[in-house]
């Protein structure tokens, strides 16, 4: 018997995303905010996504919701290749997924900002921490309770 699993919101997402990324014209240009994460920070990359919404810019979260073994680089690659901007929650758990750090390093080739938003470490500890890359230490480090900060100019960006 083949089991058939119900659409998922992740799904929607993507589509949104992908009608987003690859039918736009100059003309209408939607700001693209790439949200990357590690699966336990789930929830609170779901909120930043619902606050990037709020400012008039389209978030792209996988938000889990993708099966263990299923194959989404190429996917995950070409809304890399098209975001305007890149946001990394960088928690003690985002340290250990690789896919953080090639997400990352995919932005940091595109040469589009990179916004950390740090929570569990502060600005001190990441620039002091071995294992987080020189591409992150020399961007924007903002403590998760400053968000607004950077809600405030992503307001502005996609209102150009």
């Amino acid at each position: 018997m083949v089991r058939v699993h119900p659409p998922r919101p992740v799904f929607a997402t993507i589509i949104r995303w992908f009608k987003y990324a690859t039918q736009m014209d100059d003309s209408h240009h939607v700001r693209l905010v790439f949200i990357s994460h590690s699966g336990k920070d789930t929830w609170v990359a779901k909120q930043i996504a619902q606050r990037v919404s709020d400012c008039g810019a389209t978030p792209f979260l996988d938000k889990a919701g993708i099966d263990i073994g299923a194959d989404f680089e190429e996917t995950i690659l070409a809304f890399l290749q098209k975001a305007d901007e890149f946001v990394v929650v960088l928690t003690p758990w985002a340290l250990d997924r690789p896919y953080v750090w090639v997400e990352a390093g995919v932005a940091w080739m595109r040469h589009i900002p990179v916004i950390a938003l740090l929570l569990g470490f502060t600005p001190d500890d990441v620039q002091a921490h071995p294992r987080v890359p020189v591409s992150i230490k020399k961007t924007n480090l903002i403590e998760l309770d400053n968000l607004d900060v950077y809600l405030d100019e992503l307001r502005l960006r996609a209102a150009e």
